[in-house]
């Protein structure tokens, strides 16, 4: 009897010790889907995660990536104490039209697990989109969101401005 109670012991003391943490345990993500609803083409939209550390140790978001290449994340990159906020961007292109459904994928230190994060929505026109609000102009586009290009041994080409000159007039 006292070997089955050492054996069950030793199962119950090893299986504490090999716990996983969960990001449900240690953060909350305020809206884990973000509807952007309709927004025109070509002017890149931002959704806003609002992450609370829940648990009793500093957060660290070790990871925040999108799963495309359409969309740039970002993450408060400090820890986050016990009962405080973070927060975690995604800025999406919105270069093709249609119904988007995009995702982010957050690790979080000393969790064996990855959240998923998201924000959907539809790309329009800027003529649908003027329509959709009401309005005779299609909104301003933003400034464009570089995608870095790799260049393998190109080299570059400098342009000169050149100055029109007005055609000389010819006598009739």
């Amino acid at each position: 009897m006292k070997k089955l109670f050492f054996a069950l012991s030793a199962v119950v003391l090893s299986s504490a010790a090999f716990a996983q943490v969960k990001s449900d345990d240690v953060a909350k993500i305020t809206n884990e889907v973000i509807d952007f609803g309709k927004i025109p083409q070509g002017v890149p939209a931002v959704a806003t995660f609002i992450v609370t550390n829940i648990g009793t140790k500093d957060l660290i978001i070790e990871q925040a990536t999108p799963t495309c290449g359409c969309t740039i994340g970002d993450f408060t990159k400090e820890p986050i104490k016990p009962g405080k906020t973070g927060k975690i961007t995604a800025t999406f292109n919105a270069a093709g039209l249609g119904p988007i459904d995009k995702h982010m994928n957050v690790k979080f230190a000393g969790t064996d697990d990855t959240k998923s994060i998201g924000f959907k929505g539809e790309v329009l026109t800027a003529e649908e989109y003027a329509k959709l609000k009401g309005t005779t102009t299609a909104p301003a586009a933003a400034a464009p969101v570089a995608t870095p290009i790799k260049a393998a041994n190109k080299t570059t080409k400098t342009t000169k401005k050149v100055k029109a000159t007005k055609p000389a007039k010819v006598a009739a």
